[in-house]
């Protein structure tokens, strides 16, 4: 049986395009801060400052609620009640937050083989991957969805391999790939999350939901840097516009606004507006990195970025 099609509205659509534009600006970041410190140490570094930089917030929406549950009149027992988070949102912020962990893990890595702008359209990936598996949640996917991602395939292949050699696959390519199947299940996780709310009437805080995001892949990631890393606090500093940037604008501002943004936006919608980020990745590597691509990788990235589209009216026009 299908789904019912979520409402996508010009607000949400503002969101996920600002999340996009700062996620590309991010794939800058990345790639700098790797220069100076190894991939768990930055990443570990920068998600815990995405919570710390959310966790003045949570603490104020959670005294504002309060403060309204008071003045509406409930007694202290009801107000406790609605103040305690749901087993639901619970299950999920816990599940969201292993696969972001997984996901943003895989994707630094990649940084140590490929380039940022490279590594932004592989990632992209995830456009394909979510009507994909989508489908196997009773969403129905057309025939020229699965066009469209026969034809992404040819783009990454363009962009990945080198033609002089067919086995000559960048082990980034491959770190790349699994991080966006990573994040399609982030987004399908999160939009299911939000059709269970809506369905049964209970109210899942996304702030909330980003907040434990960060703090528990954050600490998942220390805990394996101190494991296979030697992190030194003066690289961890000269990193530190980099790291700063990725953990306040990338996971504090734009992970919340993707968790908030989806809310009023359909999956497969939310997955063309958000994929936007591989243009302001590449257009932002090209300004502040001086990366050049072949015209081969210049090609796949153009049929990839097409194949994206065509995906994504196909997925629109079955749920029109």
């Amino acid at each position: 049986m299908n789904q019912p099609v979520r409402k996508t509205t010009p607000k949400g659509i503002f969101m996920l395009l600002l999340t996009a534009l700062i996620w590309g600006s991010s794939f800058v970041a990345q790639s700098l801060g790797m220069e100076k410190i190894e991939a768990y140490t930055f990443n570990g570094i920068r998600t815990l400052i995405g919570a710390l930089f959310l966790l003045p917030l949570v603490i104020l929406r959670r005294n504002a609620k309060k403060k309204r549950l008071i003045m509406s009149g409930l007694s202290s027992e009801n107000v406790k009640a609605k103040m305690k988070t749901s087993k639901r949102q619970i299950k999920y912020s816990i599940v969201i937050s292993l696969v972001f962990f997984l996901a943003c893990n895989f994707q630094q890595f990649a940084f140590y083989y490929s380039t940022a702008g490279k590594i932004a359209f592989i990632t992209a990936l995830y456009m394909f991957f979510v009507p994909l598996f989508g489908s196997f949640l009773g969403k129905k996917v057309r025939i020229l969805t699965w066009i469209s991602i026969i034809i992404g395939f040819v783009g990454l292949f363009l962009l990945c391999i080198n033609p002089e050699d067919m086995t000559d696959i960048n082990l980034g390519d491959i770190l790349a790939t699994i991080c966006a199947i990573f994040y399609s299940f982030h987004i399908l996780i999160i939009e299911r999350m939000s059709d269970m709310t809506e369905k049964e009437h209970e109210p899942i805080d996304g702030v909330e939901i980003s907040f434990t995001q960060f703090l528990i892949s954050g600490t998942l990631t220390i805990i394996l840097m101190f494991i296979f890393e030697n992190p030194d606090i003066h690289n961890i500093i000269a990193a530190g516009k980099p790291i700063l940037y990725a953990g306040i604008m990338s996971c504090g501002v734009a992970y919340t606004l993707q968790i908030v943004g989806q809310k009023y936006t359909e999956a497969t919608v939310a997955s063309l507006l958000m994929c936007m980020e591989s243009v302001f990745a590449v257009i932002a590597a090209a300004i502040v990195l001086n990366e050049k691509m072949t015209f081969q990788e210049i090609f796949g990235c153009v049929i990839m970025f097409t194949a994206i589209i065509l995906s994504q009216i196909a997925e629109c026009q079955s749920v029109s």
